[in-house]
């Protein structure tokens, strides 16, 4: 309904293959129709190695050098079953990014194809025959810009993605008719990291024409933005270098030092 389909068909590359089908959320509810549709597109895949992105991940320029290295070199090697990558959360704009344990740290977006590897829950990992997988963590970031909109256009896409996760009474409930043309609220963004490196050559377009400003008003605050969580956030950050009950859906067996 948005002409997507359109826009990736104008795009005319021979390597990008389209695949067309109908959501069933009724079917498929809690978020699971994310890991069905994900699903189709990997049973259709044909390479050694899969690559997974969502639509508001992306990969910098300067990674992909490693990320061929690692292909090569595990390719032979039957215990890796995937790669992990660390993330970057950028909030509000591109210029600051989230740094508390509010905010997953890793997920594997790299699976060895053809050994029975499915994508898991609502689409966010991957498990083997309801295992999870073996993987090897890389010094490489996707860098994840799903919260980097409009705030008009970001409040319009919180109350969809609601859709895909709640019922319709819930979605009633937490959005109701008189706040649904509110912009969202990103609140302050003292608090969080700033981002001093570059972003991938493919945003730069994006970036250059953002013409939104954010509200500072945060009532009541984001989690993120509560004074315990940066607290401890700082202990396992710079003191622990480990998060303390941090759900992990991996088996890390190693990480790759190029």
């Amino acid at each position: 309904q948005d002409n997507t389909t359109e826009l990736i068909k104008n795009i005319d590359d021979p390597k990008i293959r389209i695949i067309e089908t109908v959501w069933d959320i009724e079917k498929y509810p809690g978020g699971s129709i994310h890991s069905q549709q994900a699903n189709i597109g990997l049973g259709e895949c044909r390479g050694d190695w899969c690559l997974y992105l969502q639509a508001d991940e992306v990969i910098h320029e300067k990674y992909l050098p490693i990320i061929s290295k690692v292909c090569r070199n595990y390719l032979e090697d039957d215990r890796v079953e995937g790669f992990l990558f660390s993330y970057k959360h950028f909030w509000g704009d591109y210029e600051h990014y989230q740094w508390t344990r509010k905010w997953y740290r890793r997920e594997i977006r790299i699976v060895r194809n053809n050994i029975g590897v499915s994508v898991w829950g609502d689409a966010q990992g991957f498990r083997r025959n309801s295992e999870k997988l073996k993987v090897i963590l890389l010094p490489a970031e996707i860098y994840h810009y799903g919260w980097v909109r409009d705030p008009a256009k970001m409040k319009r896409k919180i109350i969809a993605q609601d859709r895909f996760h709640h019922t319709t009474d819930w979605v009633a409930r937490k959005h109701p008719e008189k706040t649904r043309q509110k912009p969202y609220q990103y609140g302050t963004l003292k608090h969080l990291a700033k981002f001093r490196g570059t972003h991938p050559g493919v945003m730069q377009e994006r970036i250059r024409k953002k013409s939104w400003s954010h509200n500072e008003n945060e009532k009541p605050p984001h989690p993120h933005n509560k004074w315990w969580v940066r607290f401890i956030s700082w202990i396992e950050n710079n003191i622990l270098h480990t998060r303390i009950g941090e759900y992990r859906n991996y088996k890390l067996i190693g990480r790759f030092k190029p």
